[in-house]
C-alpha cells in the first residue's frame, strides 16, 4: 500500500511544484516590467534641470525675434494711417495731414513730450483748400478728422539713418532710394504748419506728412516742390529711454512724392 501511495505523492508534489514556480516567475516579471516602465525621482529631477538649462538659452532669441515682429508690425500701422489719408484725400478731392508726436510712455500726464510711444492722427481741410499755405499753426476750424488717434507703443522716430545707395526702390535697406536729411521726418526741422486737432486737444502734431487731391506728398511742408522721395525711420526702444545706438531692426518708410506710394525697407 505504501508503494502504490508513495509514487502517486511524488507526481503531487512535482505538480505543486511545477505552478509554484510558474506563479514566481511571472509575480518577477511583472514587477520587471514595471518597474521598466516608470521614472525614478533622481530620473524626474535631471530632465526637469535640461528642459531649464534650454528654456534660459532660448529665451534670449524669443526676444529678439518678438522685438524685431514689433516694429515690422509698427511699420505696417504707419503704411496703413498714410495709406488711409491717401486715400481719403483722392476720394474727397481735398487735403489731408497725417501728424506725428513722439510721447512720454512712462508718464501718466497725456501728451507728456518724450520718448515710447508714437501718436498718429489725419485731418483733413472741410473745403477741399489747403489751408496749411500760409506758415503758422493751422486752424482748427478749418479741419476735420479722419478716424481715431493711432498709438504705436516702443518706437521712435529715428535720426540719421544710413542713406541709401540704390538709384531705384529696392526691397533691400542698404541700396533703397537715397533720401536727403532734409526729407526725413525725423531729422528734419519741425512742419511750418504744425496743428492741433480737435481744439483743446492736449496734442499738438509738430511734424506732418500731407497729401494733395491729387495724392502727392510732402514731409513737414518744408518747400513748395514735390520731393522725389520722403522717409519716415522707425526704431525700437525700451520703456523712454533713447537708444544709444542705432540698433539692428531699423526700419525705414519711403514715400514717393508723387505718387505718394509707400514701401517698407527692413534692416
Amino acid at each position: 500500500m505504501i508503494a502504490l501511495v508513495f509514487p502517486q505523492s511524488l507526481e503531487v508534489r512535482a505538480t505543486c511544484l511545477k505552478k509554484f514556480e510558474d506563479r514566481s516567475s511571472h509575480g518577477t516579471c511583472h514587477a520587471v516590467a514595471l518597474r521598466e516602465g516608470g521614472f525614478t525621482l533622481i530620473e524626474l529631477l535631471v530632465v526637469m534641470a535640461i528642459i531649464g538649462i534650454l528654456m534660459v538659452l532660448v529665451a534670449p532669441a524669443f526676444t529678439n525675434i518678438k522685438s524685431g515682429t514689433d516694429v515690422t508690425s509698427a511699420a505696417n500701422t504707419v503704411k496703413g494711417v498714410l495709406d488711409t489719408a491717401r486715400t481719403y484725400a483722392m476720394a474727397n478731392n481735398t487735403y489731408t495731414w497725417v501728424g506725428f508726436y513722439e510721447e512720454n510712455v512712462s508718464s501718466t500726464t497725456p501728451a507728456a513730450a518724450g520718448m515710447g510711444r508714437l501718436v498718429m492722427t489725419i485731418v483733413a481741410s472741410k473745403d477741399g483748400t489747403n489751408v496749411a499755405l500760409s506758415a503758422g499753426p493751422i486752424n482748427a476750424t478749418t479741419l476735420t478728422q479722419v478716424g481715431k488717434l493711432t498709438k504705436i507703443e516702443n518706437v521712435h522716430l529715428a535720426t540719421n539713418l544710413p542713406v541709401g545707395s540704390g538709384a531705384s526702390p529696392s526691397l533691400t535697406f542698404d541700396t533703397r532710394r537715397p533720401v536727403a536729411s532734409t526729407y526725413c521726418l525725423g531729422d528734419t526741422a519741425n512742419s511750418t504748419t504744425p496743428f492741433q486737432y480737435p481744439a483743446g486737444s492736449p496734442y499738438t502734431f509738430m511734424k506732418a506728412v500731407q497729401f494733395s487731391p491729387r495724392g502727392e506728398a510732402q514731409i513737414n511742408n518744408s518747400t513748395n516742390s514735390l520731393q522725389t522721395a520722403a522717409e519716415i525711420g522707425l526704431v525700437p526702444t525700451h520703456g523712454n529711454a533713447t537708444p544709444s545706438s542705432l540698433p539692428a531692426n531699423v526700419v525705414a518708410i519711403q514715400l514717393t512724392g508723387v505718387g505718394g506710394n509707400v514701401i517698407i525697407y527692413r534692416r
